[in-house]
């Protein structure tokens, strides 16, 4: 929970089963305590706490990696004291996250010629992920209609009702209307033809999702791409698609590579996946990627020095980890393409992706 709660007059401290002299009395549960402890007092008391929670082993609830291998978890604890953003003082961990972006744009067929680097970026999840290619959109229609002469103030967005909660958060924060495709009996994603339909003027994506949270299935984004370019030739929008591959971004290459979904489709501009699901890492590592330069507007771009020289951020924070990218380039390099279709990757058939 991001948010706390007020604690009873009954639940105000924190004790400890072992006898020592350090813990003689009660810790405070929201206060600092006025004292110090020696450390093994502290480990000791935070440890037997952390024994009332889940085995994450157990945990099938969340769908994030809980096991990595040893030789990964070594690379994560050297790299744990690593700034992911300061780029002059970590250059290597920077370029493998480059190499994390250029290998995933490949994997979804970006349209990049052979010298060409990707564009895309390295997140804490496929929720800021969405954040960024949302503000990508919006900005990018607020800059045509203005280009135009019209309006720009109501935006709106297209997805089916069974979206993951990250995407009414994008659409409350950022003043963007959530138009939902609902769902039916026996058909639980969102319709295509019901969701072009609803697009008008004034939005700014349809927003596909490639393994859906109530029962994994895929949604049919190639049949969305395609209704899309008959209306955009009808009514001279240029209405795009972004890709919600949280889940499945990292299974369909592997067991369905003849299923387009990806940048194969011409109005699909920017495609998510989670790291920390199928990507095989530790939570806390989400890409998103572009289709072009063009279609990530360079006012959302920041460029700070103060760090040493000229660097590029487009994040919705700023400090945080360099041991997921890390973890995520131990992955990719591990298994490679080969691997991907055998037993290192989760195994399934077109739909669901469990």
């Amino acid at each position: 929970m991001v948010l706390s709660r007020a604690a009873s007059d009954t639940d105000v401290s924190v004790h400890s089963t072992f006898a020592s002299r350090y813990v003689r009395s009660s810790l405070p549960r929201y206060r600092m305590p006025e004292n110090s402890i020696p450390k093994e007092a502290a480990y000791q008391i935070i440890n037997d706490e952390l024994m009332l929670d889940g085995n994450p082993r157990l945990n099938l609830a969340s769908f994030v990696t809980t096991w990595m291998e040893p030789e990964c978890d070594k690379l994560i604890m050297a790299s744990i004291n690593k700034n992911y953003v300061d780029m002059d003082e970590y250059p290597v961990t920077t370029e493998f996250q480059n190499r994390c972006v250029n290998m995933i744009a490949h994997l979804f067929h970006a349209p990049l010629g052979e010298s060409e680097t990707a564009v895309g970026v390295g997140t804490v999840g496929s929720s800021e992920a969405i954040m960024l290619a949302g503000l990508a959109f919006k900005r990018r229609w607020q800059n045509k209609r203005k280009a135009e002469g019209k309006p720009f103030d109501k935006p709106n967005i297209i997805t089916g009702a069974n979206v993951q909660v990250c995407w009414e958060k994008f659409a409350r924060y950022f003043e963007v209307e959530l138009k939902e495709v609902k769902l039916r009996e026996g058909y639980y994603v969102m319709d295509p033809e019901q969701a072009v339909e609803m697009v008008d003027e004034n939005t700014i994506c349809v927003a596909a999702i490639l393994g859906s949270t109530l029962n994994g299935e895929f949604e049919d984004v190639k049949r969305i791409n395609d209704l899309l370019e008959e209306k955009n030739k009808q009514t001279g929008w240029e209405t795009p698609i972004h890709v919600d591959a949280a889940s499945g971004g990292f299974i369909a290459p592997f067991l369905y590579p003849e299923l387009e979904w990806d940048f194969r489709l011409p109005w699909v501009k920017s495609i998510n996946v989670s790291g920390h699901k199928y990507g095989l890492v530790y939570p806390g590592i989400g890409w998103c990627v572009w289709r072009t330069k063009e279609d990530l507007p360079d006012e959302l771009i920041f460029h700070i020095n103060y760090l040493g020289s000229d660097q590029p951020t487009f994040t919705l924070n700023f400090s945080k980890g360099s041991s997921q990218v890390i973890a995520q380039y131990y992955q990719l390099i591990r298994h490679g393409l080969e691997r991907g279709t055998g037993t290192s990757w989760r195994t399934a058939r077109r739909t669901p992706w469990w």
